[in-house]
Order: structure tokens, then sequence, then C-alpha cells
């Protein structure tokens, strides 16, 4: 019976009717591939949104050496001002960051300065400020710290990297006064030895006092008499 079955010419097969795809499919797959374009547009939007105010904070604060901002924990903070007390007079923050150190110094009664390069660090930390109350006790400069004379600071706070620690203990040891102390933060300075450590790990602060680094001990003037002839 098979071999008696017509086989359907080539003409034919291409005048059958094709398949059609249903309306509603169609029109749902075009609206979910709508959609796919606005999620896809969305995230990217947001992360375009997110890296343009991620990169003012993250870019190098200083320009000589890369230093990234890293914000200083709360562990930190404290124990800078653990190595401030007892202490009196005007403080800087050398890379001040987002200015905590410096609010937190204000709220202990510093008349606290901050220098940073980073422009959207120095509103933000100026603005952080005036909302705790304490903009009247601070001041950001949005300065380069190797043009900066740090001299009629008593208390210097640092927070610093390995590649600029040598270059800045040099600077300070030129500028500062004998009663000034300088606090470094996460690293040392190389040479000089601490007179006090606290913390530890990333959270460790190191103290020194000037006078003992310089061996500029303050001697009394010995005065000798006159003699007459």
């Amino acid at each position: 019976a098979s071999e008696n079955t017509p086989c359907p010419s080539p003409g034919a097969m291409s005048q059958a009717p094709a398949k059609q795809i249903p309306q509603e499919e169609a029109t749902g797959g075009s609206r979910r591939s709508g959609w796919g374009l606005l999620v896809t547009a969305g995230v990217g939007g947001t992360l375009v949104a997110l890296y343009a105010v991620a990169t003012p904070f993250v870019t190098p604060a200083l320009r000589k050496v890369c230093l990234p901002f890293v914000p200083a924990t709360a562990a930190q903070i404290q124990n800078v001002l653990k190595m401030l007390e007892n202490r009196s007079g005007s403080l800087v923050d050398i890379g001040s960051g987002d200015g905590r150190i410096v609010i937190a110094a204000a709220k202990k009664g510093f008349q606290a300065v901050g220098y940073e390069l980073n422009p959207w660090l120095v509103w933000y930390s100026r603005y952080r400020a005036w909302r705790d109350g304490v903009h009247q006790n601070t001041k950001f400069y949005i300065s380069d710290l190797w043009k900066v004379s740090f001299s009629h600071y008593r208390n210097v706070v640092v927070f610093g990297v390995p590649q600029m620690m040598p270059q800045l203990e040099k600077k300070l040891e030129e500028e500062l006064e004998c009663n000034a102390r300088i606090i470094a933060c996460r690293f040392p300075f190389p040479c000089w030895i601490p007179d006090h450590t606290t913390g530890e790990g990333i959270d460790t602060v190191w103290a020194y006092d000037l006078k003992h680094s310089r061996g500029c001990e303050t001697k009394s003037l010995e005065i000798t008499p006159e003699t007459t002839s």
C-alpha cells in the first residue's frame, strides 16, 4: 500500500501554509524583552551613579604618595583620644579624610584643623562638623601636606602609609617645636622611638614626644655671678 501512496511534490510542499505564532505569545515576548532592557538600563545607571559618588572618596588624597581614603575605625579614634589626654593647644590631622578625627578632637575641646587634598572629603568634613555642632572649633583645608608648614601645632595626628613616613618624619622634625606630640596611626615612624603605644593590629596608635626624639630637654640656665676687681 505504501508503494502506491503518491509522494508530495516540492511545489506542493512549498505551498503548504507556514505555522503561525500566536499573537499573545509574540506580545509576551516583546514585553519580556522590554522589561529586560529596562532592568539592564536601571542596573547600569545605578552602577554608574555609585561609581560617580564613590570615586572622589577613594581616589588618592596625596599626589606625592598614593594614599586612598580609608576611614578611621571607632577603636582608632578612641586610641587617638587616649593619646591626647592631658594635652592642650592646637591639633592638626594630616590627611583628615572625612574629618572624624578632627571632629572627635574638637568635641574634647581642641581647636582642630584638618588638611586633605580631596575636595569632596573636605566639603563632607565641613558638613559633618556643622551637623555635630563643632564647626566653630574646626577648620578643613584643601591642601597638599608637603606644601604646608605645621610649625604652629602642638598635636599632630597622621594616618599615613609606609612609603611616606620617612619623609614626613624629617619634615615634622624640622618644623615642630619641642613640646609637640605626634600621633601615628596604622604605621609607625621608621626612626623615632614611641613614648606611648596603645591598641592592636590596624588600630595601633604610636605617640612620639618630640622633645625625647629630638633630645631637646629643657635645661636651666646657669648664672655666673659677676666678680668685681
